[in-house]
């Protein structure tokens, strides 16, 4: 399954903001809330403007605070956007600051690397670029498959793709359990030694996993779906285990799969054959309304700031821990200014108590993926 990284086409129809594609190709009273006030339901204008991005350690991996997720240009998403669309989106936001843009052989599939490698080509040396492995993309049937041979043929592949000799950081996209991780990190390392990959990262892993892998090859980032309403890294030993190692963590679905920009409604409807979010419980119409009140937080907050609900949720990521590098996507140069913005909203740690203390009245209606999706996950 590809990490759907986030929705940030934020127009009312929902086939524009659209697809989540699987990689198997295979009204609650705000009276009650902290935060409600009169300006609980419209949170002032984002904040907008240049921005400029510091710098991050993933492992020894150097990287902008935020990172651009590269996905939902050319797939998952609904129809691909225009390459020109595409390519101007990202060499924008290196413009802006970022240097690690995020991406996967599955994506597309292929189709967003080669998106990736023709917009960064002419500033390739200026930025870093993750890609993933583990997806048996040639059988109909689809599987992971994270044999050695495998992830070698890959990683030469996406070279070609990515117009590139090396990537930055290379993920295993979903932990192989026909493969021993100790043969995953193994190999990993050889390529390493070749000069074809730098850092080694895991996505969607345990922390049982990430320990025995990173004893065999420094594991430099773990991506896992990390926002303000979903936090189950912080109890199943994931986060932790990140800041023992000294391991960088890397949110995908920062803004809670499009649900923290606030323009989701219990009226938004989901294409069953285009968005995988037909089938998560938490966008039925009826999740959809119970979650509100974590809008109307986010907003409440946002407004004493100047600042729109996804910009608190990204400031909020990054105010968490000093390793974590979220990666929200958009192929929208406005909703980009406005996710980047949230670089200057410096939230202190009294804010942080405050925002914790209301979601901790809050329940979150609904798990974040389906029972299959579920099943490969770490």
């Amino acid at each position: 399954m590809t990490n759907p990284v986030d929705v940030f086409d934020r127009t009312p129809n929902p086939s524009r903001r659209s697809a989540l594609r699987a990689a198997s190709l295979t009204g609650i009273a705000l009276a009650t809330m902290p935060f409600a006030t009169s300006t609980c339901a419209q949170a002032a204008a984002p904040q907008k403007g240049n921005t400029t991005l510091k710098k991050r350690k993933l492992g020894l991996l150097e990287v902008s605070a935020l990172g651009a997720g590269c996905m939902s240009i050319s797939a998952n998403y609904g129809p691909s956007a225009p390459i020109s669309q595409g390519i101007a989106t990202l060499r924008t936001a290196f413009e802006k600051g970022v240097t690690f843009f995020d991406t996967a052989e599955v994506y597309g599939p292929y189709r967003n690397e080669e998106l990736v490698g023709q917009a960064l080509a002419p500033m390739r040396n200026q930025v870093a670029i993750a890609s993933k492995f583990g997806f048996e993309l040639e059988n109909p049937a689809g599987g992971l498959n994270s044999r050695p041979e495998r992830i070698r043929k890959v990683v030469d592949e996406s070279l070609k793709r990515l117009q590139t000799d090396r990537i930055e950081l290379l993920y295993q996209h979903r932990v192989d359990p026909n493969v021993p991780i100790e043969d995953v990190a193994g190999t990993v390392k050889d390529l390493i030694r070749q000069g074809k990959v730098l850092h080694f990262g895991l996505s969607e892993a345990s922390a049982t996993t990430i320990r025995r892998a990173h004893a065999v090859q420094a594991v430099s980032a773990v991506q896992s779906e990390y926002s303000f309403m979903e936090r189950s890294v912080e109890t199943n030993g994931v986060l932790a285990a990140c800041e023992e190692l000294g391991i960088g963590f890397v949110p995908w679905g920062p803004l809670g799969m499009g649900y923290l920009t606030g323009t989701l409604t219990s009226q938004t409807t989901f294409d069953a054959s285009t968005d995988l979010r037909f089938e998560f419980d938490r966008f039925q119409p009826g999740a959809l309304t119970a979650n509100r009140p974590i809008i109307a937080l986010l907003q409440a907050f946002g407004a004493k700031r100047n600042a729109s609900p996804a910009q608190v949720a990204l400031a909020w990521l990054l105010a968490r821990k000093p390793f974590i590098v979220p990666i929200p996507g958009t192929r929208n140069p406005d909703h980009l200014v406005e996710n980047l913005a949230a670089a200057r909203l410096q939230l202190t740690a009294g804010d942080m108590k405050e925002l914790d203390a209301a979601f901790a009245q809050l329940k979150v209606v609904g798990g974040r993926m389906n029972a299959m999706q579920m099943a490969i996950v770490g």
